[in-house]
């Protein structure tokens, strides 16, 4: 079968011994591109794995049952695990399908069954890859406790960012977006989100930088949460005299998980679904898993319009 892979810091279509599971197989309609993707690619963590990209996924089960896959596969038995909190799980990047074993840009791939999620009607598989960055923001609102009429701000118009905006007005909240582009801003609009003014009771960061996390301390009210859903790659300086005088409790959060109310990722599916403007204003870009060069160069080139780049085996 085909997989996309990378040697020599490039990305390239292989042709792989299709597997037997264990698990579920999925026959793979819809494979995001992450920026993860790009940074662990530069940073040479793929190549260095030896395994299939994709942890943003949706496809078929043998039986025809559309699915979006939460794409990882925890102990079960370490603290955190025990404790519910299985994002957390010891194994770390092991446990990640796309980065510590092999993920979905293929024509097919096995996940346990717990890693299925099931889409709701009106739901196309070829969108449905949005479910696990969706799944992110639902995750990290629900941490910070986001509540009904409170003044939200978003930093960074990619795909992150822009899913904040969705969940955030969802949830009842007004929404205020910065983005660096103009497509970002052009996209944002569309999902509701207005120009920044004054200051926020939830500041969300989604651009990952140094610079956006200073933005987002002073865009904060006093006592105002400022929450975290990306990852930084590397140590950050904090606004730390504004931060502390303003009392700013800082948020940081990572993956999706379980709560009461079920899992993070059944939430976001849920969302998508009601939501039917949020996938054609995300995506941009959709190219045949055979172009997978091409499709990771435009992932890279936000100036040239891109926002969420979809690979469809």
């Amino acid at each position: 079968m085909r997989a996309v892979r990378v040697h020599g810091g490039q990305v390239a279509v292989d042709d792989v011994p299709a597997t037997d599971g264990p698990g579920v197989r999925v026959r793979v309609r819809s494979a995001g591109i992450c920026g993860s993707d790009l940074h662990l690619i530069e940073a040479g963590v793929i190549e260095a794995a030896q395994v299939t990209l994709g942890h943003e996924v949706a496809g078929l089960t043998d039986d025809d049952t559309p699915v979006a896959i939460e794409p990882l596969a925890p102990c079960g038995t370490c603290n955190p695990c025990v404790d519910g909190d299985y994002n957390l799980c010891r194994t770390g990047g092991a446990m990640l399908f796309g980065i510590g074993r092999d993920g979905g840009m293929a024509d097919e791939m096995w996940v346990p069954a717990r890693a299925l999620v099931p889409l709701p009607a009106g739901i196309d598989v070829r969108d449905a890859s949005l479910v696990e960055p969706l799944a992110v923001v639902v995750h990290s609102l629900r941490r910070a406790a986001v509540r009904p009429g409170q003044r939200v701000a978003v930093i960074g118009g990619g795909t992150i960012g822009l899913c904040a905006v969705a969940v955030g007005r969802a949830l009842g909240c007004e929404v205020g977006l910065a983005a660096r582009h103009d497509h970002q801003r052009a996209a944002g609009e569309r999902l509701g989100a207005s120009e920044i003014s004054g200051h926020y009771d939830v500041v969300i960061e989604a651009a990952g930088s140094e610079s956006a996390l200073a933005s987002a301390v002073h865009l904060a009210k006093p006592s105002a949460q400022v929450v975290i859903p990306g990852i930084y790659w590397g140590p950050v300086a904090l606004p730390g005299l504004t931060m502390c005088l303003k009392q700013v409790s800082l948020c940081p959060t990572t993956l999706y998980g379980r709560h009461a109310g079920g899992r993070d990722v059944d939430n976001a599916a849920a969302l998508l679904a009601t939501t039917p403007e949020l996938a054609p204003t995300i995506v941009t870009h959709r190219f045949p898993l055979e172009a997978a060069v091409e499709a990771f160069g435009m992932a890279a080139s936000r100036s040239a319009g891109a926002i969420k780049v979809i690979l469809e085996p």
